[in-house]
C-alpha cells in the first residue's frame, strides 16, 4: 500500500472537502506546530545558557575556596600556593593569548609596562596573600562573605578618583550610596561581632571535649577572627585599587587575554621574590601529587582560565549586573561544602554581617543596572539628534557616540569587576570581571 493509499484509507475528510486533503493540510499544519516547539525550546535554552553559566562558575569559585583553605589547614605556606597558582594560570592563558590576539597586541610601552607591574603588585602579591591568610585564620564562608564588599569598596574609589559622578537627587545614586553604607555596616558586624555558634542539623553531634575550649583557645580564636577580617579586608580594598587602575590600563593596551597573561606572569615573579623573602625554608616549595597540587592547578587553571573565558562571554552578552548578581549564591554553596567538608564553624555575626552585605550589595548593582539604562538611552537619543544636526550625518555621529560609549565604558568596566567575589583576570579568585581585564 502506498503513502497516498494509507492517507486516504485513515482519513476522515468532510464529504464536501476532496478525499485527503483535509488530512494533507493537518499533516502541514502539525509539521509547523513541531517546528515552532522546537523553536521555542531552543529559544529558552539560548536564553537560560548565561544562567546556567554563572551558576556553574559559582560551584567552580566555591570549589576552590573548599580546596584552598584544605590545603592551607594541611600546612602549605600561602606565599608558596600564590606562586604555584599563577604558574598554572600563565601557563594555561599564554598559548591563547598568543594564538588570537598576535595581529591585535599592542606595542609594549614603558608606562603600560609600569601599570602592568603595579597591577601584578596589587592582584596576584596583595591580593591574594592577604586573601589565602585571611582564609586560613577565619573560614571560607567568612572571606566569601566579606568579598562581597568588593562593589561598594569599587564605587567608593571610583568617586574618590572622579570615574564616577554623583548626584543626589537621582534615586540610583541614593540606592549606591545606601547600598555602599550597609556593606560597609555588614562588614564591621562581622569583624567586630563573633556572636553565639549557630548549631546546624549536620554539626550538633559534635565530641563532648570539642565544646569546652579553654580560655586561652577562646582568646586566641578572637584574635584569629578579628586578624583574618582585617587581612580580607585588606585584598579586597587592594582588588578594587586594581579595578580602578585597570580601567586606565586597558585604554592604552587593548589586548584582553595578553594583559591578563603579563599580569599573572609578571605577578608570579613577584610572588616568588616575596616568597624567599618571608620563607626561609626550602622545603616549603615541595610539593607533590598531592591536595596542595590539586589546590594550585585548580585555582589557577580553573578559576583564574577557564573561569575568565566564560564570565567573559556571560559579560559581552548580559552585561556586568547580571554577573555580579550571582556572587552571593557562592557564600551559600561554600557555607554548604565548609559545613559538611571542613567541620566548619559559623556564628551569628557573619550570618548577620552576610545578610547586610548581600541586601547593601543588590542596592549597588540596582543603581549601576539604573545607571546603565539611563546611559543606554542617552545613546538612543543622541544618533538622531547628531544625524538631524549634521547634512553629512555621517561627521555628526562620529562626534557623538565614541563620547558616550567612552563614558559608559568606565562606569560598566568598574562595575562588572564586582563583585561576586567574582574575580577574574589576574587573581582571579572568585564572582567578578573578565571585561575590564
Amino acid at each position: 500500500m502506498s503513502a497516498q493509499q494509507s492517507l486516504l484509507l485513515h482519513c476522515h475528510c468532510p464529504v464536501t472537502q476532496p478525499s485527503g486533503a483535509c488530512c494533507l493540510e493537518l499533516d502541514r499544519e502539525g509539521g509547523g506546530a513541531r517546528s515552532i516547539a522546537m523553536a521555542r525550546c531552543g529559544g529558552f535554552l539560548e536564553k537560560a545558557k548565561p544562567y546556567f553559566a554563572m551558576i556553574s562558575l559559582q560551584f567552580g569559585y566555591a570549589g576552590m575556596n573548599v580546596l584552598t583553605k584544605v590545603s592551607l589547614n594541611q600546612g602549605m605556606s600561602h606565599y608558596v600556593l600564590v606562586v604555584y597558582r599563577h604558574a598554572f594560570a600563565t601557563l594555561s592563558i599564554a598559548p591563547f593569548a598568543l594564538v588570537l590576539e598576535r595581529k591585535v597586541r599592542p606595542k609594549m610601552t614603558w608606562s603600560v609596562f609600569w601599570q602592568i607591574f603595579v597591577l601584578a603588585l596589587l592582584g596576584p602579591v596583595i591580593d591574594q596573600n592577604f586573601y589565602y591568610a585571611g582564609l586560613k585564620f577565619t573560614g571560607p564562608t567568612f572571606a566569601c562573605a566579606m568579598s562581597n564588599i568588593l562593589p561598594a569598596m569599587t564605587f567608593v574609589m571610583a568617586v574618590i578618583f572622579r570615574m564616577e559622578k554623583l548626584d543626589m537627587k537621582k534615586v540610583r545614586c541614593q540606592a549606591k550610596v545606601v547600598g555602599t553604607a550597609v556593606t560597609v555596616a555588614g562588614a564591621m558586624l562581622m569583624t567586630l561581632y563573633k556572636g553565639p555558634l549557630m548549631e546546624l542539623a549536620w554539626t550538633r553531634h559534635a565530641p563532648a571535649g570539642a565544646a569546652q575550649a579553654p580560655a586561652a583557645a577562646a582568646a586566641d580564636s578572637a584574635r584569629d577572627w578579628f586578624l583574618g577580617s582585617l587581612f580580607v579586608i585588606i585584598a579586597t580594598l587592594a582588588w578594587a585599587s586594581l579595578f580602578i587602575l585597570q580601567t586606565h590600563t586597558i585604554k592604552q593596551y587593548s589586548a584582553q587575554l595578553s594583559l591578563t597573561t603579563l599580569i599573572c606572569f609578571v605577578g608570579t615573579l613577584q610572588a616568588v621574590v616575596v616568597t624567599f623573602v618571608m620563607e626561609r625554608r626550602p622545603s616549603v616549595w615541595t610539593i607533590g601529587f598531592d591536595m596542595n597540587l590539586l589546590a594550585a592547578a585548580y585555582a589557577g587553571i580553573v578559576t583564574s582560565s577557564i573561569a575568565y573565558y566564560v564570565q567573559g562571554l556571560v559579560i559581552q552578552k548580559t552585561g556586568p549586573v547580571f554577573a555580579s548578581a550571582f556572587s552571593p549564591l557562592m557564600m551559600i554553596i561554600v557555607a554548604a561544602m565548609g559545613s559538611f567538608i571542613l567541620a566548619e564553624k559559623i556564628y551569628l555575626g557573619g550570618v548577620l554581617g552576610a545578610v547586610l552585605i548581600v541586601v547593601g550589595l543588590y542596592s549597588v548593582l540596582w543603581g549601576k543596572h539604573k545607571e546603565t539604562q539611563e546611559k543606554e538611552a542617552d545613546a538612543k537619543m543622541a544618533l538622531p539628534m547628531a544625524s538631524k544636526g549634521d547634512g553629512s550625518s555621517s561627521g555628526g555621529e562620529a562626534a557623538v557616540v565614541p563620547d558616550t560609549e567612552e563614558i559608559a565604558g568606565v562606569g560598566d568596566d568598574v562595575a562588572c569587576n564586582k563583585a561576586n567575589g567574582v574575580r577574574s583576570s589576574s587573581d582571579v579568585r572568585g564572582a567578578s570581571a573578565a571585561s575590564a581585564v
